[in-house]
């Protein structure tokens, strides 16, 4: 494996576990798709180090689990907002 990618492999599992972060975010994080973040830690990293491996696991299978609750409130807040900027009096000065 080339030095880089391991270099790239390790920071990555770090930051996973030192924030519990989502693919998605840590892939826009480090200017990667989700795919290399995924096959990064579930590929690469047992074969580099297998505890840390275990540990960043734990975290997408938790991240995996709560998804649906997270898809759930970010259209609760989408909603929300849409609800709110349509009320009148917000836009109308005579209410």
């Amino acid at each position: 494996m080339q030095d880089h990618i391991r270099q790239r492999v390790l920071d990555i599992s770090r930051h996973i576990i030192k924030t519990s972060a989502t693919v998605r975010k840590t892939a826009t994080l480090f200017g990667v798709s989700k795919s290399t973040v995924h096959k990064d830690v579930t590929e690469r990293l047992p074969s580099i180090n297998e505890q840390m491996a275990l540990e960043v696991r734990k975290i997408l299978d938790t991240n995996k689990a709560e998804r649906h609750l997270r898809g759930g409130e970010a259209t609760r807040k989408k909603y929300k907002e849409q609800e709110d900027s349509s009320l009148p009096g917000k836009d109308f000065p005579y209410s």
